[in-house]
C-alpha cells in the first residue's frame, strides 16, 4: 500500500496539469532553449512537492492560530517560516490583483448584460494575462510569445 502524503490521496494522485505546467517551462526561457521531457517531468515534481510543502505548513499555521480555514495570510506566514521571505511581496501583489479581477468578473457576471466574449476576444484577453503574468515572473521585463495565428489576428482586426 503506499503511503498517504496528501489526505485520501496517494502521492501519484496529485499532479498539475502536464499540457499547462509544460507551457510555462517553455514561456519562461529563452525560445532557443530545449527541455527534455524527463525535466519537464522533474520540474512538475517539484512544483507538486513545493505546493505540498506550503500547504501543509499553512495547514499548521492555520491550526496554531485555532483556526478552521486557509486564509491567504496563512500561506504568506507559511511561506515566512520555511524562508521563502522574500517572495511574500510578488505573492501578495499576485493575491491582491487575482481578488480585484475576481471581484470585477463576478460583479461583471451579475450586474450587466453585455453578450459574452467572442472566441477571439477571449482569445485576445487570454494573451494580454499570459503577457501581464510574463512580465510579472521576469520582473516587468516582457518576453516575446508567440504571435496568434493570422486567421485570429485578422479576425482581431475586423
Amino acid at each position: 500500500m503506499e503511503p498517504m502524503d496528501i489526505v485520501g490521496r496517494t502521492k501519484e494522485d496529485a499532479s498539475l496539469p502536464k499540457a499547462t505546467m509544460t507551457k510555462i517551462i517553455k514561456e519562461m526561457l529563452p525560445p532557443d532553449v530545449r527541455v527534455a521531457r524527463d525535466t519537464q517531468d522533474l520540474l512538475i515534481d517539484c512544483c507538486v512537492e513545493f505546493i505540498n510543502l506550503i500547504s501543509s505548513e499553512s495547514n499548521e499555521v492555520c491550526n496554531r492560530e485555532e483556526r478552521r480555514t486557509i486564509a491567504p495570510e496563512h500561506v504568506l506566514k507559511a511561506l515566512e517560516v520555511l524562508g521563502f521571505g522574500e517572495y511574500i511581496e510578488e505573492v501578495y501583489a499576485a493575491y491582491e490583483q487575482h481578488r480585484l479581477e475576481t471581484v470585477d468578473t463576478v460583479r461583471a457576471g451579475k450586474c450587466s448584460n453585455v453578450a459574452e466574449m467572442t472566441e477571439e476576444e477571449a482569445l485576445a484577453e487570454q494573451q494580454r494575462m499570459f503577457a501581464e503574468a510574463r512580465a510579472r515572473m521576469n520582473g516587468g521585463v516582457t518576453v516575446p510569445s508567440k504571435q496568434p495565428d493570422s486567421e485570429v489576428d485578422q479576425n482581431l482586426n475586423n
